[in-house]
């Protein structure tokens, strides 16, 4: 279990603070708006109302023992700007916060942000990749050029086993687990035979992935 600081309770920061803590973490909310701050009271820990861009109720928080911090303001992103510079200078372990353009995201790393998440440019990416690959279903980034991808198996893979097309040599990437019917196989062995009716989870540099065969 993990202790979360979440402040900002608008739609992203709601979300987050209720499935961080569906996740079994102790969750304190925080956010100025006594509505918000009421309607997430039933899911969190704690929740409580103030300023994140005041410097004492900030350090009121004890922001150095969670071990995270998400900043999930929205509308103003000067009062984000401020609240992760002022949850850095009080000896915050990790702030994640949340940008709504490229500019926004740069000016939270330089004051303050360990992470920073852009919401809009990171789904439409994932979306891309999912709907425009002829043999990818799903991917999670993570690194900039490593993802774990869930691929289509090639046709001139089925009936082949992992050793005999020699992937990890050949192809570059490396197979996590099989996939069929909602069944996961993690770590399949080398004599493992392809199947059409089963996917791939594979991890390995983004490029040599989309190299894949697609037939």
């Amino acid at each position: 279990m993990k202790s979360i600081l979440v402040i900002g309770l608008g739609r992203f920061g709601k979300h987050m603070a209720m499935k961080m803590a569906d996740l079994g973490n102790e969750v304190l909310a925080v956010d100025s708006d006594e509505q918000r701050v009421n309607d997430i009271l039933p899911y969190v820990a704690n929740a409580q109302i103030g300023d994140a861009t005041n410097a004492k109720f900030i350090h009121s928080l004890g922001v150095n023992n969670f071990d995270l911090c998400i900043v999930a303001i929205g509308q103003n992103f000067q009062s984000s700007l401020e609240a992760a510079a002022l949850l850095k200078e009080d000896h915050a372990k990790f702030v994640l916060a949340r940008a709504t353009s490229e500019v926004q995201r740069k000016f939270l790393l330089r004051n303050g942000a360990d992470r920073v998440v852009y919401i809009e440019r990171e789904s439409a990416e994932r979306l891309a990749i999912k709907h425009g690959s002829p043999n990818i279903f799903d991917y999670i980034e993570l690194t900039p050029d490593y993802s774990i991808f869930e691929i289509r198996v090639p046709s001139a893979w089925v009936g082949k086993t992992i050793l005999e097309k020699d992937i990890r040599s050949q192809y570059h990437v490396s197979i996590l687990a099989t996939k069929e019917n909602g069944a996961i196989n993690p770590l399949p062995k080398p004599d493992h035979v392809f199947s059409c009716c089963e996917t791939l989870i594979v991890i390995g540099r983004n490029d040599d992935v989309k190299k894949l065969p697609t037939k």
